[in-house]
């Protein structure tokens, strides 16, 4: 009798404690998804709301999606398409939506290019050497992303230091039109995004077992085989972070080419800023936004499908 008391109070308590374990995982999760739903969702719902809406000469500049008649307490719902059906019939929204797909896929490639050595060269550096590496990678946070655009227009206009130098050693006779071209877009994009294509590889890298390479080295693999058959595959969950974290907010950038492009320099953020603020057409702004996250979600499933496959 005393036995099976002594097991059941047992039980109990195991029983709160799961409690207890259970609500305090809750409250830890309700955390993150009560800022995504304040942050993401909310916002992502009004703009949806939005790219169903007409644009009207009022405050706020579109119509609203359900009309109430009070008199006869009746409620009438409008919705119109006529903003998607825009962007297929429009051949401009088209090329802008190419045009930054390309730019942001581009930019990615040589971010990995070299951001790939850099992070090897940390991972594989002593204590202190990778932590003063880590720091210079860091170090440009430390500074407005506007001012080191501006920084990049005074290096890269016709009469600043780059084509100074380049003109002292005799490489060219006269300045260079570098400012306001797709070059500099693709330098400003590459600078900008760099560190977050350095630090998720870092932390693959760092954790990577190197008596594999060790084996194969062994085994009579030479070291370019070896990099590309040990190396990379273990490498691949951080350069998919990687490629994401610098292609998702490439596609939507409109600062770096505003400032560094030419007017020519077609891409997504900035006619979603001319529809919002210049044309003040916040329905069809709203489209080519939700329709912008639609063109995005293809490449996050496929990397976060290679993503899975590598782990």
């Amino acid at each position: 009798m005393i036995k099976n008391n002594l097991v059941n109070l047992i039980l109990l308590r195991l029983q709160n404690k799961a409690k207890k374990i259970t609500l305090g995982r809750w409250l830890v999760i309700s955390i993150p998804m009560l800022w995504l739903a304040a942050f993401f969702f909310i916002p992502f719902l009004v703009v949806f709301k939005i790219s169903f809406a007409e644009a009207m000469i009022a405050v706020p500049p579109y119509s609203p999606l359900i009309e109430w008649d009070p008199d006869n307490a009746y409620a009438t719902l409008k919705i119109t398409l006529g903003n998607y059906l825009f962007l297929f019939e429009s051949r401009f929204y088209l090329d802008a939506y190419l045009s930054s797909i390309k730019i942001a896929a581009i930019s990615t490639f040589f971010a990995l290019l070299i951001g790939f050595p850099i992070a090897y060269l940390i991972a594989r550096s002593g204590p202190t050497l990778r932590t003063l590496l880590l720091a210079l990678v860091i170090l440009p946070f430390w500074t407005s992303f506007l001012l080191r655009v501006y920084a990049w227009m005074a290096l890269l206009k016709k009469n600043g230091p780059i084509n100074d130098v380049l003109m002292m050693l005799g490489i060219i006779d006269q300045p260079l039109q570098i400012l306001q071209t797709d070059f500099a877009v693709y330098l400003g994009i590459v600078y900008t995004y760099l560190p977050f294509m350095i630090l998720p590889l870092y932390a693959n890298l760092e954790k990577m077992d190197m008596s594999l390479i060790e084996a194969a080295q062994d085994l009579g693999a030479k070291p370019y085989q070896a990099f590309c058959m040990i190396t990379v595959p273990l490498a691949k969950p951080g350069i998919i972070a990687g490629c994401l974290l610098v292609f998702i907010p490439a596609v939507g950038e409109y600062v770096i080419p505003a400032l560094l492009g030419s007017s020519e320099t077609l891409m997504i953020g900035r006619v979603l800023w001319d529809e919002f603020f210049l044309n003040r057409d916040w329905p069809l702004a709203s489209a080519v936004a939700i329709f912008m996250l639609i063109v995005l979600v293809g490449p996050i499933m496929f990397m976060r499908n290679g993503n899975k496959e590598a782990l």
